[in-house]
């Protein structure tokens, strides 16, 4: 075949359909079946595949069956073949079997003209060794690509099936039952043991799903290896060398096209999700993320909501604060913010900072902090319940995922030996001390980020430019934040946890990803929040006093809070890193695979000529029962190796990034009560972005199989614990909520009760500022302001004493309420986390009722086949 001057090779497998071999006529392209067998080269006439006349009734039966399996959560094409005849017979050897038209997997590698070549000698030895384990392999060779087409045996998923049925904990999954009904409803019991019998494990009509054949294949092409050297080299080690370049599993072009009506569609952000249908095509491991994406973004909702009510009620007082009013209102002379340029300062000029701090530092952030500590449990409980109702009607409840890959080992090498359990205590020393190093290393960033906005400061304070030399603190926070995002960028695409994990020597990949997952976590969830841990609780904390500051190197003075109070700084922090990490991660993730499928495109050229078949409706829809030509396999396989690579952490990414987001909605949602409204706005879009991303954008994932979301969700446990201390630290200390609650109670005009017509918080600012001498610790330029004033005394915020600068009582009775606050805020919420933790059970009396009726008739048919067994053998015996 030619196509545009360039040669075509076309090699299908020995087993093809008939239909194929009869359109290999017809091609002016050379044609060879490659087999484990002898080759063969002919063009005969298509025979009549065995088995029933396919207009009686028989024939009638069937295809309402397949018709039916259109309901199914994963459609296999599959049509008669010619297995079980030899030398032309049409007596079978074996009945009839059902296998899928389309291809499990498809390898993909450079064409090397050379035969003495070693890239191909490893080339052929792989595909060779597939070959001795009974795989079909169809060669196209296009340009200078060579295309494998991998298709498994039927006897390799009966074993698969056989297994299932032997083992502990998969016994009765999906596979060995048949597929469930698509339905998100709980069926009636009747409904429920019809279907059971209708889709029997065994029976024809329940074929094994293509999301598990693709698993299966996958599984055996990453263990099968060729000797080279006497070294063992498996595809891995093939790919990284070059040998093979790429492989992927096959987009379904009809199952693309109704998950993008459906679901992978920007118009459908306000809809439902069809699980059941993104489980039949991807598998169980996507499903349940977007069934936890789903369900973490529909409560959301009254986070959300709450949030905005927060926000609205500081708003409700912004004119009216005395707060407000008293800084805008102040004559006060504030020290100089930094050495030799800086001059003193008017208060008032911060009055639109301290509007912004009471929006964020209120009474109504405490009840919310409490809220989101509570909601992150319920949010967990509820899932736990959300996640049994699913895997429950997926089969895979008691599905465990270290006896499945056992089970494919054995299925890949019959005489494997079981891989044991190790453990050393020496690699487990080394890879603490590593995990300990790169925390500290993350840590040394935070002081690196600490250290840049110091000097930021100074520099700008020194500026000539009037605006940058008065707003420098803000300028160098809001600088610092975006250094700190760029820092959490770069660190995002360092993998050094996998190299980690592999020090470890885990012994199935299952281990291998909770150690990693966990890992990852760690180091991306200190390089997020350590530096917001910083501003949090030490900025404004451990910079000393005029005459006595702390500095870096000798030289420059730490920052200082503003008198308003430090939690505008964690917000701005937060806001920004949020915004931008949300935003920006969204555009570049959708960006970068779209413009790789649209220059892709632009630059592929379609097939000039094509075979008459490719103009019939089953080579454009690819129905059910009809065998692609090779023209039309060879547009399908290009098509989607020219998407986007995927491996697998892609699936772990997405993990991560809503982790991480789950992580700054709720343990710092004091300084920030928005985050919630934002993270839902980002959810609506990212559910979709991930569902475009992943049908149209994106080579197939590998479909996994799971009944949960694994250690995720320990870390979303974790992350609810930290989240209960991080806020009541936030509350406690960070914010001005107590202070302001000792000087009502203690030091403002209300505390004998005698005040009237006066705000209690009168006076309250003037009470958190000392006073000192500047002669003693300031230059002479610096007392005078910018309008040629000269000042004796300047104010800090802090509790000095005027004289000899100590601690005042009131700073001690303060840090104690803190410290009385944050245990007691701590308990009330652990109590609370614990009692709705106990009275939300994790698994619904529904599924329980259900499980239990399931198991007692499965136990009452293997009773009735074992005494129908037992008849057999009395009748034969008596025979």
């Amino acid at each position: 075949m030619s196509r545009g001057g360039q040669s075509l090779e076309l090699l299908p497998s020995s087993r093809a359909h008939a239909s194929s071999r009869s359109l290999t006529c017809a091609l002016p392209s050379r044609l060879t079946y490659l087999t484990g067998a002898a080759t063969r080269k002919s063009c005969a006439s298509p025979r009549r595949p065995p088995g029933p006349d396919r207009t009686g009734p028989d024939w009638n039966a069937s295809a309402l069956r397949m018709s039916s399996e259109k309901q199914q959560a994963c459609i296999e094409l599959s049509s008669w073949t010619e297995e079980g005849m030899e030398n032309g017979s049409e007596a079978p050897l074996l009945p009839p079997v059902r296998n899928p038209l389309l291809y499990d997997y498809v390898l993909v590698c450079k064409n090397i003209e050379d035969k003495k070549s070693e890239t191909l000698k490893k080339q052929t030895a792989f595909i060779d060794a597939l070959k001795s384990k009974d795989f079909k392999v169809m060669k196209i060779v296009d340009e200078n690509k060579v295309f494998y087409g991998i298709r498994a045996p039927k006897q390799i998923f009966e074993k698969y099936r056989y297994l299932l049925k032997v083992s502990d904990a998969c016994n009765w999954s999906c596979e060995q039952q048949g597929e469930v009904l698509l339905s998100t409803r709980w069926e009636s019991r009747s409904q429920l043991h019809a279907h059971t019998h209708t889709h029997a494990a065994g029976s024809p009509s329940a074929p094994l799903s293509l999301c598990s054949r693709i698993r299966i294949v996958h599984f055996i092409l990453d263990h099968t290896s060729i000797k080279v050297d006497s070294e063992e080299e498996n595809l891995e080690h093939l790919m990284k060398k070059n040998v093979f370049e790429t492989k992927f599993c096959v987009h379904e072009k009809k199952k693309q096209k109704e998950l993008t009506k459906s679901w992978a569609r920007w118009t459908a952000c306000f809809q439902g999700q069809p699980i059941n249908e993104v489980r039949s095509y991807f598998g169980e491991k996507i499903a349940l993320y977007f069934l936890w994406l789903g369900w973490y973004t529909f409560l959301l909702i009254p986070a959300a909501i709450l949030g905005i009510i927060v926000f609205l009620y500081g708003l409700a007082f912004f004119s009216t604060s005395p707060l407000i009013n008293e800084v805008c209102d102040a004559k006060t002379f504030m020290c100089p913010l930094c050495d030799h340029k800086c001059k003193v300062w008017h208060l008032s000029d911060t009055c639109t900072y301290a509007k912004v701090n009471i929006l964020f530092d209120n009474e109504g952030t405490v009840a919310f902090a409490m809220f989101m500590a509570v909601w992150a449990t319920v949010f967990l409980e509820f899932w736990k319940r959300h996640r049994a109702q699913y895997v429950c009607q997926w089969k895979v409840y008691d599905w465990s995922e270290d006896e499945e890959e056992l089970i494919l080992e054995i299925m890949n090498d019959p005489e494997c030996e079981p891989k044991e359990y190790r453990h050393s205590y020496l690699k487990s020393t080394l890879v603490l001390v590593l995990v300990t190093f790169m925390l500290v290393l993350i840590i040394g960033l935070t002081h690196a980020l600490v250290v840049f906005r110091v000097v930021t400061t100074v520099v700008l304070s020194e500026a000539d430019w009037p605006f940058l030399s008065e707003k420098a603190s803000i300028v160098a926070m809001m600088l610092g934040a975006i250094v700190h995002y760029c820092t959490i960028t770069i660190m995002t695409r360092v993998n050094y946890s996998l190299l980690l994990c592999s020090a470890e020597e885990t012994r199935s990949y299952a281990a291998t990803e909770r150690s990693f997952t966990v890992k990852m976590f760690t180091f991306q969830f200190f390089t997020l929040f350590s530096s917001l841990i910083y501003v949090a609780f030490f900025l404004g904390r451990i910079n000393g006093h005029p005459g006595h500051y702390v500095r870096i190197a000798g030289k420059w003075r730490l920052e200082e809070c503003h008198p308003s109070g430090c939690l505008t700084d964690l917000f701005i922090q937060m806001a920004i890193i949020m915004v931008l990490k949300q935003t920006l991660n969204n555009i570049f993730e959708f960006a970068g695979p779209w413009l790789n499928r649209y220059v892709m495109r632009k630059r592929t050229k379609k097939l000039q000529r094509k075979c008459g078949r490719c103009y019939k409706k089953e080579c454009k829809d690819t129905e059910e029962g009809s065998e692609m030509c090779e023209n039309c396999k060879l547009q399908n396989w290009l098509r989607n190796y020219h998407l986007t690579d995927v491996n697998a952490f892609s699936l772990f990414e997405e993990f991560l990034e809503m982790v991480i987001q789950f992580s700054f909605t709720t343990i710092f949602v004091a300084a920030f009560p928005l985050a919630p409204f934002l993270a839902l706005v980002n959810n609506i879009f990212e559910i979709r972005l991930d569902a475009i991303k992943m049908v149209s954008l994106e080579r197939r994932q590998v479909p996994k199989k799971t009944n949960n979301i694994g250690v995720w969700t320990s870390v979303l446990e974790a992350v609810g614990v930290l989240a209960v201390i991080a806020n009541g630290l936030v509350i406690g200390i960070s914010s001005d909520f107590i202070p302001r609650l000792v000087y009502q109670y203690r030091y403002g005009p209300c505390t004998n009760g005698t005040a009237t017509n006066i705000s209690c918080m009168t006076g309250y600012i003037k009470n958190t500022l000392s006073t000192v001498r500047m002669n003693d610790t300031f230059e002479s330029d610096q007392m005078t302001t910018h309008d040629g004033v000269t000042v004796t005394h300047c104010s800090y915020k802090d509790y000095r004493d005027d004289e000899d600068y100590s601690l005042t009582s009131q700073f001690w009775l303060i840090l104690a309420v803190r410290f009385a606050f944050v245990i007691l805020f701590e308990h009330v919420v652990v109590v609370c986390k614990f009692v709705v933790a106990w009275f939300v059970p994790d698994c619904p009396i529904q599924v329980k009722n259900y499980r239990l009726a399931d198991k007692l008739k499965r136990l009452k048919e293997e009773l009735s086949s074992f005494q129908d067994r037992g008849a057999s053998w009395q009748k034969s015996t008596e025979v």
